[in-house]
């Protein structure tokens, strides 16, 4: 089956700044659910493999949108290096989910995507915020985490705590670009400001939405043990680990193959019968 696919479209969020979405749709007739993949920290929109699991949707009958979050470090000239540190820093919960909300009211005014079929994927912190966005809209009708975060509640402490409160930023490196990425202590005012409403237990706890959470149990980032307090927390959700799947499902940047990795093709093959 043919795929259209439009890559790099400028969505302007006057509460952010302008970022950059992709959409692939089956070429044929009719409308197709919407599915919008809510990528991690450190995260892209064209990192890794996702590409090829945008088009295996596609494929399989879904109106399919990746994003790059306004302030996720890239920039709209270069959306596949952290070229902007800066906007890195200045990044928050709140600006993410601003974005979300903003993808999601940009492609349901798209003529191919049916308003009654929302479906949200989120990775890593992604996942949370996710749930999150899931919980405070109820017109999505579906949530998928692939190895997700249980909490956003993710800062330095003791010490390094004090000493980001002090001198108002912290370092994390980047393992793979050996680059040291800024945050700014307003990331955890926010948070703070927010606390309520970033709470992924609670949203779990309440969203209404039907829920798939799929972990790996060789995840080196984040223990599968988050996903199992999100099936805790949702216990009509379906939790479907993969034996030794890393963080990644088998990932990583740059992805040179043509076919998705075994863990990954293994997560997208269930994403999909759970949908269908």
């Amino acid at each position: 089956m043919n795929i259209i696919t439009k890559k790099n479209i400028v969505l302007e969020n006057s509460e952010t700044k302008p970022f950059l979405a992709d959409f692939f749709y089956p070429d044929c007739e009719g409308k197709f659910p919407l599915l919008i993949f809510v990528h991690g920290y450190k995260g892209f929109k064209d990192w890794g493999a996702w590409n090829l699991m945008a088009e295996k949707f596609a494929k399989a009958g879904f109106f399919f949108v990746k994003f790059n979050f306004s302030h996720n470090g890239t920039s709209l000239e270069n959306p596949t290096e952290f070229t902007d540190l800066e906007s890195f820093g200045q990044n928050n919960y709140s600006k993410e989910l601003s974005d979300l909300g903003f993808a999601i009211e940009y492609f349901l005014k798209h003529p191919k995507t049916d308003a009654s079929q929302i479906t949200l994927i989120g990775h890593s912190r992604g996942g949370g915020i996710s749930a999150v966005k899931t919980f405070e809209d109820e017109r999505i009708q579906s949530l998928i985490t692939l190895a997700s975060v249980d909490s956003l509640n993710r800062f330095p402490k003791n010490e390094d705590f004090e000493n980001w409160k002090k001198t108002g930023v912290y370092y994390s490196p980047n393992g793979r670009t050996g680059q040291q990425m800024p945050h700014y202590f307003q990331f955890y005012e926010d948070y703070l400001q927010n606390e309520k409403r970033l709470n992924v237990e609670f949203s779990m706890k309440h969203i209404k939405a039907k829920t798939l959470i799929i972990h790996g149990t060789g995840d080196e980032s984040v223990p599968d043990e988050n996903s199992r307090n999100l099936h805790l927390w949702k216990p009509e959700s379906e939790l479907f680990l993969i034996e030794n799947a890393n963080h990644t499902f088998g990932a990583k940047e740059p992805w040179t193959e043509f076919s998705l990795p075994k863990d990954l093709e293994t997560a997208v093959e269930k994403m999909i019968d759970f949908l269908k």
